[in-house]
């Protein structure tokens, strides 16, 4: 039996409470208003959309609802999310596009206001850093940051382990072990956390993505809408749908990316529903 954390209250559910794929017995989609999307595995893999997964969104605003784009992937900033979209076809404004590396900088900007940062990131990511005003340092550093640095060298590994180890405050973008692409799996910021942990025996002091509390109070002040009427939509149970049920959001699992249903058999964090993928949620929109 597990413990379900959830809007209501913690309730016990066994694993014959699990939902029925592709149903929503109780017509919670309908009392949705805004669906947090997360975007690889969810409604694309790569530079492809998943199956259905345009017509979900258009199917969303017809309904008079709407949709935002929450993603834990930090090594691209919201700028190069827009771009992306509009590649693949879908024009949006970057008020859509919420990403891990955003409410990271919110997070330094409260907690360590003025602070050196080394940041172990790619080049969009340290743009998105030096445009909000964070001081990015590598000789002198009061914190460390990681992301998913997709330009690491092993250069880079040394030095921010060489940081850890001294002892400085750690923070991470995310905790997400791999990277869903068209051809399998990359390694994500989870692995370069373990690599940095081999080597200096820490694991982050803090991790802002989901399903961290940090990104989802960021989610709901940028979307502007009450957790009670939104919901999370992703492939992954640890990150996507717990940071749903543990944060008083409707947590949505989609089984078009990592998580398949065994997953969520063995799994602690149980989904308040769970479809195929985002098309079979059109019929109860």
């Amino acid at each position: 039996m597990a413990e379900k954390s959830h809007p209501g209250g913690i309730m016990k559910m066994t694993r014959q409470d699990l939902p029925e794929v592709d149903r929503d017995a109780e017509n919670i989609l309908k009392r949705i208003t805004c669906f947090a999307l997360d975007m690889d595995g969810t409604v694309y893999l790569g530079n492809e959309w998943i199956e259905g997964a345009r017509e979900f969104l258009d199917a969303v605003e017809a309904a008079g609802k709407r949709y935002i784009f929450l993603t834990n992937n930090s090594s691209k900033n919201q700028e190069s999310y827009v771009q992306k979209l509009e590649e693949m076809g879908l024009a949006v404004t970057p008020d859509k596009i919420v990403t891990s590396g955003m409410a990271t900088i919110a997070y330094l900007k409260k907690h360590f206001p003025g602070k050196r940062v080394y940041l172990l990131g790619n080049e969009l990511l340290c743009r998105e850093f030096e445009r909000e005003g964070i001081r990015l340092e590598e000789e002198a550093p009061e914190v460390v940051v990681t992301g998913f640095d997709t330009s690491l060298t092993y250069a880079k590994m040394c030095r921010v382990c060489d940081l850890v180890r001294e002892g400085l405050p750690y923070l991470a973008t995310h905790p997400d072990f791999n990277c869903p692409t068209e051809t399998g799996f990359v390694p994500d910021a989870g692995a370069i956390h373990a690599f940095i942990h081999a080597s200096a025996f820490r694991w982050p002091d803090h991790i802002i993505g989901k399903p961290g509390g940090d990104i989802m109070d960021y989610l709901a002040l940028k979307a502007g809408a009450a957790k009670e009427e939104t919901a999370m939509v992703g492939d992954r149970l640890y990150t996507d749908v717990a940071a749903g049920v543990n944060n008083g959001y409707t947590g949505i699992l989609v089984l078009s990316g990592e998580a398949g249903m065994e997953d969520v058999r063995e799994s602690e964090v149980i989904p308040d529903l769970i479809f195929s993928s985002v098309k079979e949620m059109i019929p109860f929109l």
